[in-house]
């Protein structure tokens, strides 16, 4: 459902000539081809039995699959945009930043950090974390909670914060 939402605002960008979301949404989309073709490969090869039409049903992504690819080109142009200001290429860090907002359409509503904070501290709670030493715990059952949803940079700082750095 998610990638037919993503073809149909491809189409609708392509007719009001919007350059950045045409660009952007055709880069997701081939991102999101590149995936399903990775995983129609695994599938035949770890099971060669299947039959052609079986495999391209079960390559299909989800949309769980989508957003966590959509996820990963959020985080790319996040970084770009901070390579870019660290190069004073402005003018790139912007353009980046407009397809954070073209893809940000696809993801679920982020998180706030006051609702990060209370996933954490339920995590902390849960894990019995006392010291930073134990991020890693803390973290393995944050991120499945907050994937998609929030930065993982600032989850992070917020779990540190809360475990004393």
């Amino acid at each position: 459902m998610l990638l037919k939402k993503i073809v149909s605002d491809l189409v609708n960008s392509q007719k009001e000539k919007n350059e950045v979301a045409v660009s952007c949404l055709r880069m997701l989309k081939s991102s999101l081809m590149n995936k399903e073709i990775e995983k129609r490969t695994k599938m035949f090869e770890s099971n060669p039995e299947l039959s052609a039409e079986k495999i391209e049903e079960l390559a299909k992504l989800d949309d769980r699959e989508i957003i966590d690819i959509i996820s990963t080109e959020v985080k790319k142009r996040r970084d770009s945009v901070a390579g870019f200001k660290a190069g004073n290429r402005e003018d790139l860090a912007l353009r980046e930043i407009e397809e954070i907002e073209v893809l940000k359409n696809y993801l679920p509503e982020e998180l706030s950090e006051e609702e990060i904070k209370k996933i954490v501290l339920m995590a902390i709670e849960k894990t019995g974390a006392t010291s930073i030493k134990e991020i890693g715990l803390v973290m393995k059952e944050v991120v499945p909670q907050t994937k998609g949803r929030a930065d993982g940079n600032m989850v992070g700082e917020i779990v540190r914060s809360l475990l004393g750095e």
